[in-house]
């Protein structure tokens, strides 16, 4: 049976990916395919280079990465998001190919102004592309054309597993709570935002048979880095109860123990 998964973006909020993939490697399932928007880009590539996901947790806390993405006090954005390549390729192979698990990477071409999937080619490039958020990172050239995030147009790209596998769990890190009221203007536009990629991901979210989303996370900023940790085991946590309550989780589970 084929079985893949879908990360979402979402910014330093993409760290419950690693959480949501260590709980379902203690169940002992093999992906088939990897499917990564953004941040899900990056935890899909580290587990798709065979690196446990709690080691690719240390690794970011020990290298501080999100610093050298974070944008700078007072600047009109466009930083070179490249400055991360070689924390990348310490860790990570030179192409999508030689990843272990097969893997595709979202992002926007700019350019034209549509979806783009990369499946082969240098990696840290496809990663880098589909974390570009437009205004605040250059977008990345690739064979002459802009690349930017792929949250842009795609943030829960589903669609390369439709019809290429059997059983296909959804990681999302955007959840909202109710609230009865917003305190200033940057809080509002974030909320609209992040409500706006949630509705694309709610309809496509029927396409999973599992959903792992755990609570709140829509309420963390993009760039807070301070709650990396706590991102981390919430989601991992969540996942947990998320597999335990799940019977169609169970009965794949069942099936790959009598092989």
């Amino acid at each position: 049976m084929k079985i893949g998964i879908v990360l979402s973006g979402g910014g330093i909020r993409g760290i419950a990916h690693l959480g949501v993939l260590k709980a379902l490697q203690k169940t002992g399932i093999q992906f088939s395919q990897i499917v990564g928007t953004s941040a899900g880009s990056i935890a899909g590539s580290f587990y798709a280079a065979g690196v446990d996901p709690e080691d690719a947790f240390n690794i970011f806390m020990r290298t501080k990465l999100m610093k050298f993405v974070r944008p700078a006090l007072g600047s009109l954005g466009l930083i070179n998001i490249e400055r991360t390549g070689d924390i990348f390729r310490e860790y990570l192979p030179a192409h999508i190919e030689d990843l272990e698990i097969p893997m595709t990477i979202c992002t926007t071409n700019f350019s034209e102004g549509n979806v783009a999937y990369f499946t082969k080619g240098p990696l840290v490039r496809a990663i880098h592309a589909s974390c570009c958020i437009p205004g605040v990172f250059k977008p990345i050239m690739i064979h002459d054309q802009m690349y930017v995030d792929g949250g842009v147009l795609n943030n829960f790209p589903v669609e390369p597993l439709l019809n290429n596998c059997d059983y296909i769990i959804g990681s999302t890190c955007n959840h909202l709570k109710p609230v009865d009221k917003i305190v200033g203007i940057t809080r509002l536009m974030q909320r609209a935002g992040i409500m706006s990629i949630n509705h694309d991901m709610e309809r496509k979210s029927k396409f999973c048979n599992l959903m792992i989303e755990p609570k709140g996370m829509g309420e963390i900023n993009t760039f807070d880095t301070k709650k990396a940790e706590i991102i981390y085991w919430i989601a991992y946590e969540e996942a947990l109860k998320t597999i335990k309550s799940s019977e169609s989780f169970k009965e794949l589970i069942a099936a790959q123990q009598q092989k």
